[in-house]
């Protein structure tokens, strides 16, 4: 496309006349930095709206029904440019595929690999060959699926994360430290209390995909099988992959967070998830909304918040961008650079779908230092099992993967219920 054409950009829900996201002649679809300057504008135009509804709130007791509308246009828009924005970060950061010294790297056993994609033909592969079927994946192309899965998967980009070469992966975790205390100098030193360990077990589960592909496509030279499969898959991957990190029951996927037990903060314990309250049943208080966020980041250790994330889905984050602090700044601030993330009091927020909205005696925020709370398992190795058979014309490939998750320290994660207690 030529400098002097007009570029085709994601328009947001213009709710009026003074509301006008434009077309520019400086950037295209895929431009990153321009989608930011549409979405940096929006949000402008969404704290004046906001600011608007706040002043005739304080006016006459209500807001202006075409207000409303537009500010929840305007929001509907900031989420359609971020949506884009990480899709286009996403495709511009795929990186050359790196090679490295183990057999599935070399170049003969990613051209055996191809050839058994495209053909079925199995020779030379016998040093990835599983024995309930189907093919290793070269390491590259595993890695590609792994790496993919971070940039869309929300909760695995903050979740520390082991990889495996067994099915089963067991962490002792200390839940309580050896006793110490003070003794003078040639004072008798008598033996403390040993710490207390406690065994987290973690068993990775299959994750599966099928994608499917024409004999003519197979069989075009230029087609990167490896890439091929790693893009059809990572999609699939990663909404699975989420789903159970935040609300998988145990049961043939991984123990999400959310499924752990839940106790007030007050009351909290080893094994129990903590959570403060909002003093009202589906909702934020009608005055000084804000402080029960402030609660909620408190209640969390101060060596857990150096590296703490917010975490909810597009609706409860909606609901966020409308407050304020008591000098009348936005708690919610988009991100400084189109890759970044936005940032609510100071910590990033991370957006996952699979949170709840709010409601009554819901848990859609959870604040926390991810990585050293939820753990997830990888074990290494994707396989592929191709079947040209059960679908004709279409070769079908089993791709499966097996990974685990769950909760690994249950003081450095902790939730907000919308509830009276």
């Amino acid at each position: 496309m030529s400098n002097s054409q007009e570029t085709h950009v994601l328009q947001p829900h213009v709710p009026g006349p003074d509301f006008e996201v434009k077309a520019t002649t400086t950037g295209g679809s895929g431009d990153i930095n321009f989608m930011f300057d549409q979405f940096m504008h929006s949000f402008e135009q969404f704290k004046q709206t906001n600011d608007q509804r706040l002043a005739e709130l304080e006016r006459r007791g209500s807001s202006d029904a075409l207000t409303l509308e537009k500010i929840n246009r305007i929001d509907a828009a900031l989420d359609d440019y971020k949506s884009a924005m990480d899709l286009a970060s996403l495709e511009r950061s795929r990186p050359a595929l790196e090679v490295g010294n183990s057999p599935f790297h070399s170049d003969e056993y990613k051209e055996a690999f191809s050839s058994y994609v495209k053909r079925g033909e199995e020779k030379a592969l016998s040093i990835g060959s599983n024995p309930d079927g189907g093919y290793l994946v070269p390491d590259e192309t595993a890695g590609e699926i792994t790496r993919l899965l971070t940039a869309v998967s929300p909760i695995r980009s903050i979740a520390g994360v082991r990889e495996i070469s067994s099915s089963v992966y067991k962490k002792p975790v200390s839940v309580s430290g050896p006793a110490v205390g003070w003794v003078a100098e040639t004072a008798a030193r008598p033996e403390t209390a040993s710490q207390t360990l406690a065994e987290v077990t973690f068993p990775t589960m299959e994750l599966y995909a099928m994608p499917a592909a024409t004999s003519a496509f197979l069989d075009d030279a230029i087609v990167d099988v490896g890439q091929w499969i790693a893009e059809e898959i990572n999609t699939a991957f990663a909404e699975q992959e989420s789903a159970a990190f935040v609300n998988g029951d145990g049961i043939s996927q991984p123990f999400g967070f959310l499924q752990a037990p839940q106790v007030a903060q007050s009351a909290w314990s080893w094994g129990n998830v903590g959570y403060e309250v909002t003093g009202v049943s589906g909702a934020f208080p009608a005055s000084d909304e804000s402080d029960v966020l402030i609660d909620l980041v408190y209640a969390l250790k101060s060596g857990y918040r150096q590296n703490a994330s917010w975490v909810m889905n597009r609706q409860t984050q909606s609901a966020i961008r409308k407050l304020k602090d008591v000098d009348g700044n936005y708690l919610w601030q988009p991100a400084q650079n189109a890759g970044g993330r936005a940032s609510l009091m100071g910590f990033d927020l991370v957006e996952a779908e699979d949170m709840p909205d709010i409601g009554p005696d819901t848990t859609p925020i959870a604040f926390g230092d991810f990585s050293r709370g939820y753990l997830i398992v990888d074990r290494r190795g994707v396989n592929v099992l191709r079947d040209p058979y059960s679908n004709k014309p279409y070769v079908q490939f089993y791709t499966t993967k097996r990974v685990g998750g769950g909760m690994h320290n249950y003081d450095a994660i902790k939730l907000l219920k919308f509830s009276v207690s």
